[in-house]
């Protein structure tokens, strides 16, 4: 079976995470991906080559100098018989280089063009890297423990947010049939995420504030405890999944949602002292076949051997697959351009 996206051809004028992610996962599912890089390359290629691949497998690329009248020509001609171009720079970058609807209809009316920034096409040039968006939107504030800094997540979650958001709006008018302009901002798609949080605010005026061990503003017992090794992520979403828990923890009381959330601090003592009493992994062991949720806390390393069937291999590379599985289609994983194949004006 071909990918439910072949014969789709994107180009990408990507940097870096947000915009090679988002086409990533457009080639995956079998789009024809060309990225348009600069003369030497761009630039996440010297950061490692296993950073380069995860970004940019299944993908060709060509190298044009966008600045020269040569380069134009070319982008021009791969836009005359491309479905969309998705870019992601800073606003004056884009325009300079020619690469929105307006400048591009010209070759192709039913280009869509996709702009993924810091704060919107509108929206000025000032710095936006994920760490910046997520200090700027109100995410590293409420992250972290009550009497501690704000913290930041170990991974680029508003680069990846972007990209898939990317990925989504340029579907959505490729399948309307017109060209036109979109414009995601990596500000927006953070806000966006923050949904109930946002909504508690601009509704009730309820201002989002930490909990010890990331608890849940709303569930109880919902967060991180300690146990006899290691750490259990609980997360009690309703009286059914308490009721289980109770009586495998050989608790009682608090049996409705209500009484758990008024009287938080004691039910957080007797679920500690209970969990204490075994390790992380034997309470996942003991609680997952309730059917409750609970997870012992991971590294990265110990994830990753342990879900092999998420791991694919491209190349040289081994990577991290499609999260999106289609009934009897599967990924050819192919490895990232090499850069010396991608002569000037020629794909590799």
């Amino acid at each position: 079976m071909n990918g439910p996206l072949a014969g789709i051809r994107i180009l990408e004028v990507g940097v870096m995470l947000a915009g090679p992610y988002a086409t990533m996962m457009l080639a995956d599912l079998g789009a024809e991906v060309t990225k348009v890089e600069p003369p030497g390359g761009e630039i996440s290629r010297q950061v490692s080559d296993s950073y380069f691949a995860s970004l940019n497998r299944n993908k060709r690329s060509v190298c044009l100098d966008l600045q020269s009248a040569d380069g134009q020509r070319r982008l021009g001609e791969l836009v005359s018989e491309s479905h969309a171009l998705l870019v992601n720079m800073k606003p004056s970058v884009i325009r300079r280089l020619g690469l929105t609807y307006e400048a591009l209809r010209k070759h192709n009316d039913k280009i869509v063009c996709v702009a993924m920034t810091g704060f919107g096409l509108d929206g000025g040039d000032d710095p936006a890297f994920d760490y910046v968006i997520q200090a700027a939107t109100g995410v590293a504030a409420m992250t972290g423990e009550p009497d501690g800094p704000p913290t930041l997540p170990g991974y680029s979650s508003a680069d990846n947010s972007t990209g898939l958001t990317a990925a989504l709006g340029l579907l959505a008018m490729i399948v309307s049939g017109r060209g036109g302009q979109v414009d995601v901002s990596l500000r927006d798609v953070m806000l966006s995420q923050l949904n109930y949080r946002a909504a508690a605010y601009l509704n009730d005026g309820v201002a989002p504030r930490r909990h010890p061990n990331g608890a849940h503003s709303f569930y109880v017992p919902a967060q991180l405890f300690p146990t006899a090794d290691g750490y259990l992520a609980l997360f009690i979403t309703h009286d059914g999944f308490w009721r289980l828990f109770a009586s495998e923890a050989g608790l009682e009381g608090y049996p409705t949602m209500a009484e758990r959330a008024a009287q938080r601090e004691e039910v957080l003592a007797v679920v500690t002292e209970a969990l204490a009493k075994d390790t992380a992994k034997g309470w996942e062991a003991r609680l997952r076949p309730l059917g409750i949720p609970a997870a012992a806390v991971r590294g990265l390393p110990d994830a990753l051997d342990e879900t092999p069937e998420a791991l694919v291999t491209a190349g040289d590379f081994r990577l991290v697959g499609s999260p999106i599985r289609i009934a009897g289609y599967r990924p050819d994983y192919r490895p990232p351009p090499q850069l010396p194949e991608a002569a000037t004006g020629q794909s590799s």
